[in-house]
C-alpha cells in the first residue's frame, strides 16, 4: 500500500551511493487505475501489504469492450472493462475458469492460465523444403497474431503461453 492504493512492484534496484543511505528504486503499478510510475523510497522504509483477495470465476462473453464472468459458488456476476482485461482479452474462451484479483471489494484485474489452448484461424500453407525452424504468421480464433512453426496449418488447436503471446506446442 503506498498513498492509500495497492501497488504492484513491477521492477526495483537496490542502490547504495557511496555516500548516504540507500535507496531503492521501483517501478510500479497502480492496481486501482494501471498507471505505472518509477518512484524511490529510503531503503528503511516499511509498506503495508494491500489485503488482495482472489476468487475463481467463469469467463461468460464479451459484450461491447465489457467482458462478464460469474463466480460458479455464489452464482454472483463480474464486470471488467477492456482495461482490466487487457492482453488478457487473447486467451478468454468462453466458459474458462480465470482468478479475479479484489481490493476492498472491488474487481482489480484477472488471472488466466499460463498455458492456453487455442485454434488457429488464419495462417499461409507451409512453405515446401523450408527448415523446421522457421516460423511463419498467424491468427488466433481469439485474435490474437503470433509466429508459428511452419507446419503449423490453419484450423489445428495450439498450446500458447499467456505471459507473452508465444506458440509452445501442439494441443
Amino acid at each position: 500500500m503506498v498513498d492509500g492504493d495497492p501497488w504492484q512492484v513491477l521492477d526495483f534496484q537496490h542502490v547504495k551511493p557511496g555516500k548516504g543511505a540507500a535507496i531503492l528504486k521501483t517501478k510500479m503499478k497502480n492496481l486501482k487505475t494501471g498507471s505505472t510510475q518509477e518512484r524511490n523510497f529510503n531503503a528503511s522504509t516499511k509498506f503495508d501489504a494491500a489485503q488482495i483477495d482472489k476468487k475463481v470465476a467463469t469467463y461468460s462473453y464479451e459484450s461491447d469492450g465489457t467482458y462478464y464472468f460469474m463466480d460458479q459458488e455464489t452464482y454472483d456476476s463480474y464486470e471488467l472493462s477492456a482495461d482490466q482485461v487487457d492482453f488478457n482479452k487473447y486467451f478468454l474462451i468462453e466458459g474458462m475458469e480465470v482468478k479475479l484479483v479484489f481490493f476492498e471489494g472491488l474487481v482489480l484485474s484477472l488471472n488466466v492460465p499460463d498455458k492456453v489452448e487455442l485454434v488457429v484461424a488464419e495462417t499461409s500453407p507451409a512453405i515446401p523444403g523450408a527448415p523446421s525452424t522457421q516460423t511463419k504468421d498467424a491468427v488466433t480464433d481469439t485474435g490474437l497474431s503470433l509466429r508459428v512453426p511452419q507446419f503449423i496449418e490453419q484450423g489445428e488447436r495450439i498450446i500458447v503461453s499467456s505471459l507473452d503471446g508465444k506458440y509452445s506446442s501442439r494441443a
